[in-house]
């Protein structure tokens, strides 16, 4: 079982020839409405990826909350404890220029009201895999991580959105995934003597004693583990957007190692996939179907 503590929201997509300069109006063309969040976005990867996957988070009372939680209903995931808040449910603005690169505003919402007391009522066994990401109370954040080790489960951090954390969640988790910039933040904020993606990501898997996953966009996506370093390249694709690209790595990644593949081969499915996700507007309409992630790979060999 894969169970997600995250964030929940709807996505407001603008589409724009060229992202805004502070202080400047940039007329658009298109306009759209999809569900998004980054634990909602892991959540349904790693069910299309063909995990079994429990959501925990919180939404609204609002209209936004059904258009947010149907394709994760669609999904099969079990959603028992979503819950609804008496605030709007958590929404992120986003404009996506012509290049596919992304600008976005995130309006937590009820995502603010997340509570660790609800992944305890919903339970955790050894085996279990508990995925979390930064969109939603820290500290909660922190209490989910010790209550998964307490219960002998494995745990995935995602440092997204990247912002100030306690030090100490680091030592709770079992795998961390970072992009360039996370990497970079997190490099810095312990003082590492490197600055190299590559050295940063041996260091910091050292220092830890776990699993670091670095993605690295164009260029695919690099691990080490136990001083044995991965590198997976990306697959060549013209981008349409890449909103959601790292929440369907991160997801694919997630199932993969639940469902007991090597890290090797776990990242390259979800590399494969990440890459896919870039071919489609929108956070979870783009998160391609197992099926058609097999089938690429097929292709590859």
């Amino acid at each position: 079982m894969i169970v997600v503590y995250g964030s929940i929201n709807i996505d407001v997509i603008g589409h724009a020839p060229s992202l805004m300069r502070p202080g400047e109006t940039v007329l658009g063309t298109t306009l759209e409405i999809a569900p998004g969040g980054k634990g909602a976005n892991q959540a349904l990867a790693a069910a299309r990826a063909g995990g079994e996957v429990r959501m925990i988070g919180c939404v609204g009372h609002d209209d936004f909350a059904t258009q947010a939680l149907a394709l994760l209903s669609e999904s099969g995931m079990d959603l028992d404890f979503v819950r609804r808040m008496d605030r709007h449910t958590g929404t992120a603005l986003i404009v996506v220029d012509d290049a596919g690169e992304n600008m976005i505003t995130v309006l937590p919402g009820a995502n603010s009201r997340l509570s660790p007391a609800v992944l305890e009522r919903a339970g955790l066994k050894a085996g279990d895999w508990l995925l979390l990401q930064l969109e939603t109370p820290l500290e909660g954040i922190l209490a989910a991580a010790r209550y998964a080790r307490r219960m002998g489960a494995k745990t995935i951090l995602n440092l997204a959105p990247f912002m100030a954390f306690p030090p100490e969640l680091l030592d709770e988790i079992d795998l961390l995934v970072v992009n360039e910039t996370e990497l970079g933040g997190v490099l810095e904020m312990l003082g590492a003597p490197v600055d190299d993606v590559r050295q940063g990501v041996g260091w910091l898997a050292e220092r830890l004693g776990n699993i670091v996953v670095a993605t690295l966009g164009g260029e695919g996506a690099i691990s080490c583990a136990d001083g044995k370093e991965v590198r997976v390249a990306a697959i060549a694709v013209t981008p349409v957007d890449t909103v959601g690209a790292g929440d369907t790595f991160v997801g694919y990644l997630a199932a993969g190692l639940a469902q007991g593949a090597a890290l090797d081969t776990a990242l390259r499915r979800a590399t494969v996939a990440a890459g896919l996700a870039c071919l489609k507007p929108g956070a979870q309409p783009s998160i391609p179907e197992r099926d058609e992630v097999e089938a690429h790979m097929a292709g590859m060999a």
